[in-house]
């Protein structure tokens, strides 16, 4: 057989391709890390500190691109490109451990990043759900409001809104979403007693008919602390916990949180959003949110970067083209897609016309890491995931019965 150009995703592809060889298993554990080749960026690195980076990344055997001027010195701060195997990454650390200029700092994160990114995220629990699963988790999208984009004034009566729970359920949600509160672009906000009038009875009747896993969109501490009274599992917050009475409330229930990154608010969001870097400033932003959600007592956390909250359809692209960048944060990824304006306007299609773009993305997402996607078209997207979800794992669900051509 001729040689072929084969792409290897992670340490375990190589180690399969080489027990399939036949390489002796000693030998495998030594060259598994050396199989597979990532990037690095980091940023407002001290000049002096950039030298010795790239001048130890040489010496095992990696790259390092610095700014112009680094080497004597004429600029204060570089950014820095590296590239390099997991093993070269692995004696870098060591030999940045005692180094000056942050680079000791610098060692520790990429370590961390490297775990967190060939690991997957830690096991995070809501309800009966834990994730990362073997199946992609489905959240279905229950809008109890009579202005969302998409669905506005359809389930607005609890009797409409628990039978849409159920369908979901039948569909193949693995968790239901219930907002009070629209948050498309250009909406108004509504007090505190004015969602919960929307939410409160709804949350109470689809506890009672269904145990699957309730969490509830909304950035209000007095909302989520009712809501958690109820029983809710998790509270997805579009604020990604700037309120941290909200996050107190989360923590002291022991219940999980979606943290999720917005620029500017739904009244302004889409008013020219700007980034210098779109996925570095996000990720920036969620690893401090996700440290401050840590230090009130929320050990399950879950991050999303806000498909379509303050950001420009050249944006939402770059995001789901690198979304595996956020896997360095060790949290499991929610992606929300759902018939979204990027679709619309890569497409030229109206919302009621977007549920093959809605699919594209989800399935994308999937394999680019995602772990969780809010979607209102539960049955559809469902289908698609789990066939794509075979085609990365190689292997037929195990949470199929049959499987018959």
């Amino acid at each position: 057989m001729r040689p072929y150009i084969r792409r290897l995703d992670s340490t375990e592809d190589a180690r399969e391709i080489m027990e399939n060889i036949g390489c002796d298993p000693e030998g495998i554990k030594i060259m598994e890390n050396k199989m597979l080749s990532l990037s690095f960026i980091a940023d407002g690195i001290n000049s002096a500190g950039a030298n010795i980076l790239k001048q130890e990344m040489l010496a095992v055997g990696g790259e390092a691109a610095v700014a112009r001027g680094t080497a004597n010195c004429s600029v204060e701060k570089s950014g820095v490109l590296l590239h390099a195997t997991v093993s070269q990454y692995l004696r870098l650390v060591e030999k940045l451990r005692d180094q000056p200029f942050g680079l000791s700092a610098l060692a520790e994160d990429i370590r961390d990043g490297l775990e967190a990114y060939l690991q997957g995220p830690r096991e995070t629990r809501i309800g009966k759900i834990t994730v990362p699963s073997s199946r992609p988790i489905i959240m279905g999208i229950l809008n109890v409001t009579p202005d969302s984009f998409s669905d506005g004034g359809l389930y607005h009566h609890p009797e409409k809104a628990v039978a849409r729970v159920m369908e979901m359920v039948d569909g193949g949600a693995d968790m239901v979403d219930i907002g009070g509160e629209s948050s498309r672009p250009g909406s108004r906000r509504i007090s505190a007693e004015e969602e919960w009038k929307r939410i409160g009875e709804v949350i109470r009747t689809v506890k009672k008919e269904t145990d699957t896993p309730i969490s509830v969109d909304t950035y209000k501490a007095e909302v989520a602390e009712k809501s958690l009274a109820l029983g809710v599992e998790a509270i997805n917050d579009i604020t990604a916990g700037r309120d941290e009475r909200l996050l107190e409330t989360v923590g002291d229930a022991g219940a999980a949180v979606v943290l999720m990154h917005m620029q500017g608010t739904p009244e302004t969001m889409q008013k020219n959003p700007s980034y210098e870097d779109v996925v570095g400033d996000i990720l920036s932003f969620l690893r401090q949110q996700v440290e401050k959600a840590a230090e009130h007592g929320i050990k399950d956390i879950v991050i999303d970067p806000g498909i379509g909250f303050g950001k420009a359809l050249a944006h939402n692209l770059e995001i789901l083209h690198h979304l595996d960048s956020f896997r360095v944060l060790g949290r499991p990824i929610l992606i929300g897609p759902s018939r979204k304006s990027f679709i619309g306007g890569v497409l030229d299609l109206p919302v009621e016309e977007r549920l093959e773009g809605t699919m594209a993305a989800a399935v994308t997402s999937l394999m680019m890491g995602a772990d969780i996607f809010r979607v209102h078209d539960v049955r559809e997207v469902r289908r698609a995931l789990d066939l794509a979800a075979a085609i990365r794992d190689c292997s037929i669900p195990k949470y199929f019965n049959s499987w018959s051509c």
